[in-house]
């Protein structure tokens, strides 16, 4: 919702930001307590024996303002002292005896080491400001995320209409065709720049938010930070391409509540917290380690409420906007994972076929070109009637890529050349598909 990338563009949404989150300018505009921030700038002492302020300020993401703020309160308390200055003349700051005493005993209760924290007050009206929800998908731009994709219109307008609908969607249809391909590049209707906090506090809890294997980051080259920086939004939000998180067999539930490490004293945020904002696939639905049921059920008050109850642990709960675009991805008939009042829930049910030849032959064009090779529509007839005809085998939409990958890996390995020929593919076919006649 918010294009960095043209200074002219959206100018209400990037002023909605700048009201939303401005740069501090005192302990009290952090949203933080004093003590709070004292803490982990001792911490941050302790880690590195000695900093100046320019240091701190870029391990804190806080203004120099706010830093020197906290640095006056911590000398005050007898827990930091300058050392003098460094060879840019800043001031160098390290910490006291009692200073790592309390670095100490910070740090047994917290092993977060980080940017300053973003308050959840805060973070929960960011999510909103920021929601995927914005209902703007046309079929023009369906179409435009989905150029050269073999993709019939009406599976493209149920897709449009399931997005524009806010509402969770399931994926359904035999394996290899193309469901988590398509459900992935659904991200690419949204292209805005989001704003990611590197973390969060809950009360005296810090939840890590900003991941770099999940969120992309647009201001890799310092650019755009200096661009926020000049225009006012706070330090401690990265400037981010819209999430995406697919997660498959692997997903268990612990991974959708917030964790607590007793080793490193550190909690990480649940799978969907990651996604925030975002597209979260939960692929393979029905593959996990709990019962299908248990997995759905996780859902309903997210999907029907648009908000999240987090456990911190001890009794304690944390609600926050449950935004973004769920897809659940499945090879199983859907009446086999829940019953109908549940899947009524969800909204949006996608039915994945197998292809017809005709659109078979568009994407064996299409990997013909990416490869290098000659279309050749004779070698396309043989496949068709004297592979999957003679064999029975549906049309799937990941096939010419791998048949056609493995016909090229066998003439590299004969060092042959040239167009592929029957022979080259019936090798491939036999290689590729698993062989029953064994049986007999």
């Amino acid at each position: 919702m918010y294009a960095i990338s043209d200074s002219d563009a959206f100018p209400s949404e990037r002023e909605a930001v700048q009201r939303l989150a401005p740069q501090p300018r005192s302990i009290r505009d952090t949203g933080l307590a004093d003590n709070f921030l004292g803490d982990l700038l001792c911490k941050h002492l302790h880690d590195a024996g000695v900093l100046d302020l320019p240091r701190l300020v870029e391990r804190l993401a806080l203004a120099g303002t706010v830093v020197e703020e906290i640095l006056v309160f911590l000398r005050k308390d007898g827990r930091v002292e300058v050392l003098g200055q460094g060879g840019g003349q800043a001031l160098r700051y390290g910490l006291t005896e009692r200073g790592r005493s309390a670095a100490r005993d910070a740090l047994a209760r917290s092993g977060y080491i980080g940017a300053a924290p973003y308050p959840v007050s805060a973070y929960r009206s960011l999510l909103k400001v920021q929601t995927i929800h914005h209902g703007r998908i046309t079929a023009r731009d369906m179409g435009a995320a989905f150029s050269g994709v073999v993709l019939t219109k009406g599976m493209l307008d149920q897709l449009g209409v399931a997005l524009n609908s806010g509402r969770a969607m399931m994926i359904y249809g035999p394996a290899g065709t193309g469901k988590t391909y398509i459900s992935s590049r659904l991200i690419r209707l949204f292209a805005e720049a989001i704003w990611v906090p590197h973390a969060i506090a809950i009360n005296e809890a810090v939840i890590e938010i900003y991941d770099p294997q999940t969120h992309q980051r647009l201001d890799q080259d310092g650019q755009e930070n200096k661009l926020l920086l000049n225009e006012g939004i706070d330090r401690r939000l990265l400037c981010c391409k819209r999430p995406i998180v697919i997660t498959g067999g692997e997903l268990s539930m612990e991974q959708l509540d917030i964790r607590y490490d007793p080793f490193t004293r550190l909690y990480q945020a649940p799978l969907q917290l990651k996604a925030s904002n975002g597209l979260f696939i939960i692929d393979d639905m029905g593959r996990q380690r709990m019962a299908p049921a248990e997995l759905l059920n996780r859902w309903i008050v997210p999907m029907e409420e648009k908000r999240d109850f987090l456990n911190l642990g001890g009794g304690r709960h944390c609600e926050l906007p449950f935004d973004l675009i769920l897809v659940f991805s499945t090879n199983l008939n859907p009446l086999e994972l829940a019953d109908e009042a549940f899947l009524r829930r969800i909204g949006y049910k996608l039915h994945f076929d197998y292809l017809k030849p005709d659109e078979y032959g568009c994407i064996w064009r299409q990997e013909c070109e990416r490869l290098g090779i000659v279309y050749d529509p004779v070698l396309l007839r043989y496949v068709l009637q004297g592979l999957y005809e003679t064999e029975g085998m549906p049309l799937v939409p990941c096939h010419p890529r791998d048949l056609l990958g493995m016909a090229l890996d066998r003439q590299r390995y004969l060092d042959g050349s040239g167009p592929l020929s029957p022979s080259e593919l019936e090798w491939a076919w036999h290689n590729y598909f698993v062989q029953l006649d064994f049986l007999g």
